[in-house]
Order: structure tokens, then sequence, then C-alpha cells
């Protein structure tokens, strides 16, 4: 859902291999009075890192992040992409999908994972961490359910990668997200993930297209993106306690 002006704010994030990335975090809403801004564990839910499209930490993904705070959790997107180019977003017209593309022609997996796991590691101190991505991003947050530390429930929207990585199980609880009319992943790939993992939640969505949870796209499906968000949400209820 587009909220206009985003309300978190621009940070730096570590990587193990010392590089410095940039991010986007958003916090809850302002603490009870007379506790600090910065005692975010005394006053979230737990956190959550978002994971971008091939498009950047751009205004959609801060208000994922946004959305994230509002419902109580400390949210921070890491931009995957600083390796490559500093600072890089997009809008999705065509010609900005086009360029956008070039970022993902040969992806470097092993660094957005350290990249992803330097966001894991900078907000664990506010409760259990989850892991959220749309796009790319759902598959680099099925990858980081398969081989990182620190979280504790993980959800993806989706990602046409998952598939090469299906027959690695995740060390925590999974929901995958799929429309079923997405041009870039067959339902046949989302069969065989199911077959591969039936300790996965898989969850199709009736003539959902490629990018249906973003409401800046012309995919945008707004049911189908309700009931994810909401189906989103319970999950990360159930699990990050």
């Amino acid at each position: 859902m587009c909220e206009g002006q985003n309300v978190g704010q621009d940070i730096k994030l570590t990587a193990s291999d010392g590089f410095q990335l940039g991010a986007y975090r958003a916090d809850p809403s302002a603490p009870p009075k007379g506790r600090a801004k910065d005692q975010a564990k005394d006053q979230a839910k737990g956190a959550i890192v978002v994971i971008q499209e091939i498009f950047g930490v751009n205004h959609h993904i801060r208000n994922v992040c946004d959305r994230l705070a509002a419902e109580g959790y400390v949210a921070v997107a890491p931009a995957i992409f600083d390796r490559i180019e500093p600072d890089f977003t997009s809008g999705y017209s065509p010609d900005e999908i086009a360029v956008a593309r070039k970022f993902v022609a040969n992806p470097d997996w092993p660094a957005m994972l350290r990249d992803t796991q330097a966001a894991i590691d900078a907000v664990k101190d506010a409760g259990p961490v989850g892991i959220i991505g749309f796009c790319l991003g759902g598959s680099v947050a099925y990858a980081a359910a398969t081989k990182l530390t620190g979280l504790k429930a993980a959800v993806g929207y989706y990602g046409g990668a998952i598939v090469r990585f299906a027959d690695d199980k995740p060390t925590v609880p999974t929901q995958l997200h799929f429309g079923e009319k997405d041009a870039g992943i067959p339902l046949t790939d989302v069969e065989t993930i199911k077959a591969k993992r039936p300790d996965v939640e898989i969850l199709i969505y009736p003539g959902a297209q490629h990018g249906f949870g973003c409401d800046e796209r012309a995919s945008y499906d707004q049911p189908s993106a309700d009931l994810a968000w909401t189906r989103s949400l319970a999950f990360f209820a159930q699990h990050l306690r």
C-alpha cells in the first residue's frame, strides 16, 4: 500500500568482510513516556529484515518497512546492490525494468547473503528476527532461511530462484507466496518446490501475476496482496515470539 513520505531513516551496515552498505530502517512508533527512543527491544515485537526486489531499496520497499514498523516490528532493508552500484533505486517502467534486470544477470549470492546477515545482526537486539523478501528478495529470503544464523521465520514472495535451492532445507519455519499467472515462475517450478519441501508452507494466488504484492506495479492485485500480507503478519506473529 502506497503511504506517501517514508518515516524511517537511512543507516549503514557492515558485513563480515568489512564492506559497508546502506540500509533503510523503520522503528515502531514512539516508546512509552520516559523511555529512550533507542530502547527498541522494550517497544518492539521483534525485528524483520526486508529484502528488495531487483529495483533496490525503493519507495515500495521502504513502505513495506514502514508498514511492519506500524505493526510493532523493527524493520530494516539492506541495499544488497550496493556492491555493484551504491544507492541504486528504480521504479517500474519498462525502461527501468530493463536496467534493473542487468543487476541479476549473474547474481553474487554469497555477497547478498553476507549483506543480509549484516542486517540480521544489526537488529537482533530488538528480539526474535524474521525475514521477508520480494522477487529477487524472495529467493534471498529462502536462501537465508537455509544458510544464515539468527532467524526465527522466513517469508518469500514470488522468488524465481527458489526452485534452484529447493534441495536445501530451511532451518526455520518458512512461508512462500506465488502468483498462479506469474510469467517468470511456471507452476511446474512451484510444484517442484512443493514436492521437495513439504515442510514449507506454499500459497498460490489464483490469477495473480509476478509482483502482485506491489501497488506501484501494473501487476498489482489488491485482493491477493491483502490476503498475502495478512497471512505473512499472522505467520510472523506465530513464530517471532
